[in-house]
């Protein structure tokens, strides 16, 4: 193993290692029997989800929480199929989207806020279902936090096919490092799936203003925003029943598509440890081919490449196992995914830089 490649790979390692320090830092939230107090606005963006929106208002109807505490508010963000608002047992506004930037959800997520009636808003997509005590844990959690902003749990809905397993894991290490980066107080993601703010500090954050020309981000902008005002007023709900479980995609394009339109808010991250996460991921992965190709042109010697790709594996290993364990998920298809990931991440990370991307219909330009 050469000497640089060896500092990037103890790099990874200490930064990992930090990530699954903060993980374990993070305490499970204890529910106390609390009346409800809060009220939410449950924003759901959508376009052509006639098939998906359906699951999510059932889901939506069986909350155990008042339904005068609790408004959905759909937002069409010009769908070329019609959708036919049904009744329920809860209030639901069907309204259409009003664009004015380059970013479809963030332009729907405001256009929803302006409409919305209560003091929480949280944003969740419309190929979600959400648990029984789903708002009563968050609630729960706001009222012994005290906080404005309220990031949660996201995980797929399991299948049972390769393409589910990987990138089931590659989900997996996003989640765990989003909660390892809540537990050493240094957040740089959340997911806008399951994302709660007060209505007020949205208006005092100036809401998406300063990033409404990259598409994508309507979560972790927002989050950058909050973390430079008062890092003290946003937290994380680490409940199992806080959980919002989302499809997972249909095909390897889709899956390609979906992670660069993911990876291209990186290099807009306004957290030095964040960017750093980034960088070293990236790197490490790049690496880990270069040491395949050193290997086969005999630069390297097998233990070399073994102890490279042994030491990366166990690291993920360990950061996987205790998110997965936590959302009761399981490690399927792992020694392949391993293998298979540096080539994916580091293809996605490179286009990123520089191609475009499809979304919802839509091509989209870094």
């Amino acid at each position: 193993m050469t000497t640089l490649l060896f500092i990037i790979l103890s790099s990874y390692v200490v930064t990992i290692g930090i990530l699954i320090f903060g993980f374990t830092k993070m305490k499970p939230l204890s529910i106390y029997e609390t009346v409800p107090k809060n009220t939410f606005s449950i924003v759901v963006p959508f376009r052509n989800e006639s098939q998906n929106l359906p699951l999510l208002l059932e889901t939506i109807s069986h909350l155990n929480y008042p339904k005068d505490q609790l408004e959905v508010i759909l937002v069409d963000d010009d769908s070329d199929e019609a959708f036919e608002l049904q009744h329920y047992k809860f209030n639901i506004t069907l309204i259409k989207n009003q664009r004015k930037s380059n970013s479809p959800k963030k332009d729907a997520i405001e256009t929803a806020i302006q409409q919305a009636q209560h003091d929480w808003v949280i944003t969740t997509d419309a190929d979600c279902q959400v648990k029984t005590n789903w708002l009563q844990v968050i609630d729960n959690y706001i009222q012994q936090s005290h906080v404005k902003m309220v990031a949660s749990g996201v995980c797929y809905i399991p299948r049972k096919e390769f393409l589910f397993g990987f990138q089931n894991l590659d989900f997996l290490s996003l989640q765990g490092a989003t909660i390892g980066s809540f537990g050493i107080h240094e957040p740089f993601m959340c997911n806008g799936a399951n994302f709660a703010y007060r209505k007020d500090f949205f208006y005092e954050l100036n809401g998406f203003t300063g990033n409404e020309a990259i598409a994508s981000g309507d979560d972790v902008f927002l989050l950058q925003k909050a973390i430079k005002k008062d890092k003290k007023a946003l937290g994380f709900c680490l409940h199992k029943q806080s959980i919002v479980q989302t499809k997972s995609v249909k095909n390897w394009n889709e899956l390609f598509q979906q992670r660069v339109r993911w990876a291209s808010k990186s290099t807009e991250y306004h957290s030095i440890f964040g960017k750093t996460v980034a960088i070293l991921v990236f790197l490490t992965n790049l690496a880990w081919i270069a040491n395949l190709l050193l290997f086969g042109f005999e630069k390297i010697s097998l233990s070399s490449l073994f102890t490279f790709i042994a030491i990366k594996a166990i690291v993920d290993y360990i950061l996987l196992k205790q998110t997965a364990l936590f959302y009761e998920s399981k490690l399927s298809w792992l020694l392949p995914s391993l293998g298979l990931y540096s080539f994916f991440s580091t293809s996605v990370a490179f286009y990123s830089l520089f191609g475009s991307y499809q979304w919802k219909g839509r091509s989209f330009k870094k």
